[in-house]
C-alpha cells in the first residue's frame, strides 16, 4: 500500500525480476526478490565483489519492520533463508553502514524472528482465544509499553505467518491457537 508521501502515478520504465542480470559500469548486478518488508522489494546483488545492496531488507543495528498486508513475515524469513545461499562477502544496507560477516548477521535475523514467533505462538496458547492487543502485551513484555502499538503490527505478521502455517486462526478480533495433536 502506497503511503501518502508517494506519488501514485509513477510507473518505472523496466521492473526487473529475480535472477535478471543488469550489466553496469560497477559490474554484473543479479536482481533478488527479497518479499517480506515489502511485496516487490528487491535487493542487488554486486556479483564480483560479492557486495549484497540489502535495501530495507537488512538493516546495520535494527530490525526491519514487517506491517501487514503489505509485510509478510514468512516471506521475509524464506526470503533471509534464500539470502544464505548467494555469495555475498559484504552487507550495503539502506540505512547502517557496510556489514562483513554476512551469514552470521542473516543467521542472527533467523533466529532472532523466531524467537519473537516462539513467544508469540506460546502467548497465543497461554491466552486463547485472545485480542491482539492482549497478545501483543504478554509477547512483547520486554520492549517498553510506548512501543506496544509498533509492536502490535510485528505480532500481527507473526500471527499471519502461524496462521499461514495452520498454528492459528482468527475469529472476528481474537486469536486461536491450533494445537497439535
Amino acid at each position: 500500500p502506497a503511503g501518502a508521501g508517494q506519488d501514485q502515478t509513477f510507473r518505472a520504465d523496466d521492473e526487473p525480476e529475480h535472477g535478471d542480470l543488469i550489466v553496469t559500469e560497477a559490474g554484473v548486478l543479479k536482481v533478488l526478490h527479497t518479499p517480506g518488508h515489502a511485496s516487490n522489494h528487491l535487493c542487488f546483488l554486486l556479483v564480483d565483489q560479492q557486495l549484497l545492496f540489502s535495501g530495507d531488507h537488512i538493516m546495520q543495528g535494527s530490525t526491519v519492520v514487517i506491517n501487514p498486508p503489505d509485510g509478510d513475515m514468512k516471506a521475509y524469513i524464506e526470503s533471509l533463508y534464500e539470502l544464505l545461499a548467494e555469495s555475498v562477502r559484504y552487507i550495503a544496507p539502506a540505512h547502517g553502514f557496510l556489514m562483513g560477516h554476512p551469514e552470521a548477521v542473516i543467521d542472527f535475523l533467523i533466529t532472532h524472528r523466531l524467537s519473537r514467533e516462539h513467544k508469540v505462538a506460546r502467548a497465543l496458547g497461554a491466552l486463547t482465544p485472545v485480542d491482539l492487543k492482549a497478545l501483543t502485551a504478554k509477547a512483547y513484555d520486554d520492549v517498553p509499553a510506548a512501543i506496544h502499538g509498533l509492536a502490535a503490527r510485528s505480532a500481527l505478521a507473526h500471527l499471519l505467518k502461524l496462521e499461514a502455517e495452520h498454528r492459528a486462526f482468527r475469529e472476528g478480533d481474537l486469536w486461536h491457537a491450533i494445537h497439535e495433536s
